[in-house]
């Protein structure tokens, strides 16, 4: 319904107000704590595992001594721990493609044109590795091995590239010069990947010495190499906190937007 009131020669219409709030969410902050989910139980799965079933945790085929459970020992296996970390996922999964979203259109305001055909790859693995970590999540290798095997090979595959063609995307093709924020942020994403990379590296190392050798120890090392792994994972999914700085996600009567 409108109206409208005379002033000297000209009407000038009076509008009624739209019904409704918006809510808006510093995007930044949104995606920080879409992160902090997953990270959290993550380390609360580990202490319980190490406090509560040490013994079973640690246990291998071969059975020697052990001081760290693996992931999978630790967040697929024992309860509370496989509740706990699947009820995390879940609730950070729509969220996460939210932020996958949301950087496709950052690439579009910061890349060159020619470029974006890169950038939707970048953001297909991105979408990717949430599917396949929410697969490996709610199928654990007991239930079937097979499928969390691909679901856990597709996660480790999607995310190494997701985090290469990131940094080389904001390295290299970027139009717009990079704030002091976003520069900060670029220059954490090379460090984290550097350290996932060489963490993923040793891990595999320690995995097949422990297979071959079966030497005490050597199969902690390894989880220990798998935790800095996930966890860099999780730091350079973080950074969207500094990338969205300044950037709202607006929920109100007519559905979600970004600004």
């Amino acid at each position: 319904m409108s109206t409208a009131v005379m002033i000297g020669d000209y009407y000038l219409p009076l509008h009624q107000k739209a019904k409704g709030f918006t809510l808006r969410i510093p995007f930044g902050k949104f995606a920080w704590f879409t992160v902090s989910l997953p990270l959290l139980s993550f380390i609360f799965c580990i202490i319980w595992s190490i406090l509560f079933h040490f013994e079973r945790s640690t246990f291998t085929h071969c059975e020697v001594a052990n001081f760290l459970p693996s992931i999978s020992a630790a967040i697929g296996v024992y309860l509370p721990q496989r509740y706990v970390w699947r009820t995390a996922i879940a609730i950070h999964a729509g969220p996460r493609f939210l932020v996958a979203r949301m950087y496709y259109r950052y690439y579009q305001d910061v890349l060159y044109p020619g470029i974006y055909f890169v950038a939707r790859i970048a953001c297909c693995l991105n979408v990717i590795e949430n599917l396949a970590l929410i697969g490996l999540t709610f199928i654990s290798s007991a239930e079937n091995y097979a499928v969390h095997e691909k679901c856990f090979v597709t996660f480790m595959i999607t995310s190494e590239l997701y985090m290469m063609l990131t940094c080389y995307l904001l390295k290299t093709k970027r139009r717009s010069f990079a704030d002091n924020v976003e520069a900060r942020s670029l220059r954490i994403k090379f460090k984290l990947l550097a350290i996932n990379v060489t963490s993923f590296a040793l891990a595999a190392y320690f995995f097949y010495r422990h297979n071959s050798y079966c030497e005490p120890y050597v199969y902690s090392v390894f989880a220990l190499c798998e935790y800095i792994v996930v966890l860099t994972n999780m730091a350079f999914h973080m950074t969207a906190f500094w990338d969205f700085h300044g950037r709202e996600l607006l929920i109100g009567p007519g559905g979600i937007h970004f600004s």
